[in-house]
């Protein structure tokens, strides 16, 4: 089986295995004759799987110069020693009576470090490998090849599995491999290639290198151009795929350590009256003291948990007293801040109204027990808002990075805007926060049951909270509807009913709740459904169209945003 790392033309034939040279492909139900062996012809074997030494490299060029006759040959002996002396365990080998017939090579990288859109010259460091780290998560195939007279006795396939077996027993995450799709050159003019993928995924067409890879168990992560620009055959694309190792286990640090179970609690808030700002901030560290008692790693409070101080500013129009009230979230801003690293907890501070520069927004800010602090303003605000107090939405969606994973929020409506949680969620979101503020039952629904629905979808937690009970002195702001809730994925894994914990509606209250973050890489791989590996890419997408500040300063310098690749041309096509 030719799937070279080389990006040489190593053709294969459905079930993985060489042709020398060439790009076979056919038809689903069309035989491959060329194959089939008599029973005269079948030689007696007695085959050996090893881990390669330098004194092979003779007979790995021998093997290399056949496949990849038309694309340079072999690797040099100084990049075979390269690998050899820095990963032995992952160069691996199949002799037959002795004689070296077959191999794969592999490094381990970081995968975190070069992401989806790198380029084989980028990631195996130009063939120097001094990428590969053995601390590293990921086994990154380099390349495999099968002697061409050993076609028929998928020695692909056992390479393949010894490649898993280490990736066990070595505990790493997955491996990954670029893989050429040389069979695309044919049907380039009639189709795109993410078409072709998927008329091979779907056994219409057998590829030369994707339909082995995945008959293998690998799957189709990206598709990407550029890995080797000068693979004409793939016409530059080559599809980036993935074998998930469903028995790793994150090794932890001894301190510091990101969590795979979080502790969260959750404040269904009492609006009451206030007689002061010292008043409220006592309420907030008295929930904050409460809450980091059970060893939370983080407390959410609702939206507009300070509207009380509204009634302290003593204005009768809406708009007006909101803008007085803005005044307030500073020193309450601070304050929180204060308390996140004195009680070691992160703290999301439900929603407050900011007024700057003549424009009023609805702000939820994230306090971080190491005492940084971010924002994310409420995008969408409801026709309530904008009609009453002139509210208007921010423009930008951020992704947290916190000590217990990445966290998304979202404010009240935005929850109701499924596009929003999608993107959080391809950023690696893992838990959502939802504070809101619903003055009926019918409108606490709709973020309810929104939020549900983003948990599914996007296989992730959800918590909301809001507010109870009423303030006869707040136009717009008088009467509160609550049931908070922690809500989950819907599978075996999770409760039956999809909620991890719900409060008693309309009853001020703490709500704690543990996650189990490992469930949700379980649900992602080996699910009843997966609904994010199985979206339709190929048909649909979600992207930001609001270009970031970044984006401007590139324009204008003149820098395009695209993958650069290298000119080298021994890459890879397949590991």
């Amino acid at each position: 089986m030719a799937t070279s790392s080389n990006g040489k033309s190593a053709g294969a034939t459905a079930n993985g295995h060489a042709t020398p040279g060439g790009t076979h492909h056919k038809k689903v139900g069309k035989p491959a004759s060329e194959e089939l062996l008599t029973p005269t012809a079948v030689p007696a074997h007695k085959l050996v799987l090893r881990t390669l030494r330098r004194s092979d490299f003779k007979a790995i060029k021998g093997i290399m110069d056949q496949v990849y006759s038309n694309m340079e040959g072999a690797w040099s002996a100084d990049e075979f020693s390269a690998l050899i002396r820095k990963f032995p365990e992952g160069q691996i080998g199949i002799e037959d009576n002795g004689r070296l017939v077959a191999a794969a090579l592999a490094i381990i990288v970081d995968y975190d470090k070069y992401g989806d859109k790198h380029t084989y010259a980028k990631i195996t460091g130009n063939g120097k490998f001094d990428t590969h780290d053995s601390d590293g998560d990921t086994l990154y195939g380099v390349d495999v090849f099968v002697d061409p007279e050993y076609r028929s006795l998928r020695l692909g396939r056992r390479l393949y599995d010894a490649r898993k077996e280490l990736c066990e027993n070595l505990n790493l995450r997955a491996m990954v491999a670029g893989g050429r799709i040389p069979g695309y050159a044919t049907y380039a003019n009639e189709m795109t290639p993410a078409k072709y993928v998927e008329m091979v995924r779907n056994k219409e067409l057998v590829d030369p290198i994707l339909t082995f890879q995945l008959s293998n168990e690998f799957y189709v992560r990206k598709l990407i151009r550029g890995y080797l620009p000068y693979d004409s055959e793939s016409k530059a694309y080559a599809t980036l795929l993935e074998w998930i190792n469903v028995y790793y286990e994150e090794e932890e640090k001894l301190i510091g350590n990101t969590k795979s179970n979080v502790r969260i609690g959750i404040v269904q808030w009492q609006m009451r009256a206030t007689r002061s700002l010292e008043d409220l901030l006592q309420q907030i560290e008295f929930f904050v003291d409460t809450v980091s008692g059970y060893k939370s790693d983080c407390v959410m409070f609702p939206e507009f948990f300070n509207a009380p101080l509204m009634a302290l500013t003593n204005e009768d129009s809406p708009a007006v007293a909101i803008r007085a009230m803005a005044a307030f979230t500073e020193p309450i801003k601070v304050k929180m801040m204060e308390l996140a690293v004195s009680y070691n907890i992160n703290i999301v501070a439900g929603s407050m109204p900011v007024y700057l520069d003549e424009k009023l927004h609805n702000v939820a800010f994230l306090c971080r027990r190491d005492g940084t602090v971010d924002e994310q303003y409420k995008l969408h605000v409801t026709p309530d808002e904008a009609s009453y107090w002139g509210m208007r939405g921010g423009d930008k969606l951020k992704c947290f990075d916190t000590d217990f994973g990445k966290i998304g929020i979202l404010v009240c409506y935005d929850v109701e805007f499924p596009e929003l949680s999608r993107m959080l969620s391809d950023e690696g979101m893992k838990i959502l926060f939802v504070p809101f503020w619903t003055d009926t039952k019918n409108a606490y629904q709709r973020v309810r049951l929104c939020a549900q629905a983003r948990a599914i979808e996007n296989e992730c937690y959800v918590a909301i909270t809001g507010s109870v009970g009423n303030l006869p002195r707040v136009e717009n702001m008088d009467i509160q509807y609550s049931q908070s809730a922690v809500f989950s994925p819907s599978d075996f894994a999770f409760p039956h009913d999809a909620i991890v914990a719900e409060a008693t509606p309309n009853t001020e209250m703490t709500l704690i709740a543990d996650l189990d973050l490992d469930l949700l890489k379980d649900l992602n791989t080996s699910g009843a459904v997966r609904n994010l590996r199985d979206r339709r890419k190929d048909l649909y997408s979600v992207s930001w169209v609001k270009k970031t500040e970044r984006d401007d300063e590139l324009l204008e310098q003149g820098v395009e945003r695209a993958p650069k690749t290298s000119s080298r041309r021994k890459a890879i096509a397949a590991g």
